[in-house]
């Protein structure tokens, strides 16, 4: 299978400092972090690129097709790849947020894009990453939007939550570790109720690493909660 690397990346709207504004310093090592993360998957020589993340549900985008930030304060498309034809705004927040990174990094590759629903079950998680490529496509990287829990502490967004911490942890360490394993035991119920909006997407990175074959490396890069939710960065690589 022609997955050559992927990259696992946040997308809360303030990655973007104009939506940020005053603030957008206290997220400069992110997005040095993620701008990084990017860049590495250019050095495996894609072919394409495949971005992954969650949505109301599980779906296929088309090239021409946008996101937008306007429900953020930021009226402006952020399109996925191409301009010279007509596409739809239906990217959710985490492939707008994922597209905006990509052509923060200035790349011209051809890119895709697959949402899976944020409630799919492990095995529909894992099964879409099993089948997203077949033997015979383009050379691919894989870009995966996800956010750790929302309940680290009592200012967040889902307030506080002993086991938020360990939670995040238990994903750190697979990230670190490229341990799909240890993605595709993420419990959907759990992630739910710690407001985790990244488990879906990780599961489908799983199975794709599964069916890909062959061992991996990971490297994580970033792993802090600002703002009370936690945030990752990290690549896999083959060994």
């Amino acid at each position: 299978m022609p997955l050559v690397a992927a990259a696992v990346c946040p997308h809360p709207p303030l990655l973007v400092p104009e939506l940020a504004g005053a603030a957008a310093p206290e997220l400069d090592d992110l997005r040095a972090a993620a701008d990084a993360a990017v860049a590495r998957l250019f050095a495996a020589a894609p072919e394409v690129l495949l971005l992954v993340g969650g949505g109301p549900a599980s779906r296929t985008f088309h090239s021409a097709d946008s996101g937008s930030l306007r429900r953020y304060g930021l009226d402006r498309p952020v399109r996925l790849w191409k301009t010279s034809c007509a596409g739809a705004e239906v990217l959710p927040l985490s492939l707008t947020i994922g597209a905006w990174l990509l052509h923060r990094a200035g790349t011209e590759l051809p890119r895709l894009a697959r949402s899976v629903a944020v409630d799919a079950t492990s095995a529909e998680a894992g099964g879409l990453g099993a089948t997203l490529l077949a033997d015979g496509d383009p050379r691919c990287a894989l870009l995966v939007l996800g956010d750790g829990s929302a309940c680290r502490g009592v200012t967040a967004p889902g307030y506080d939550d002993p086991r938020a911490e360990a939670y995040d942890e238990g994903v750190a360490a697979a990230l670190a570790g490229a341990d799909a394993d240890a993605l595709r035991g993420l419990d959907p119920v759990l992630s739910a109720e710690l407001r985790v909006a990244g488990r879906a997407p990780w599961q489908v990175l799983a199975g794709a690493v599964g069916a890909a074959g062959g061992g991996w490396r990971g490297e994580l890069t970033y792993h802090r909660a600002p703002y009370g939710v936690a945030y990752f960065v990290a690549n896999w690589e083959r060994a």
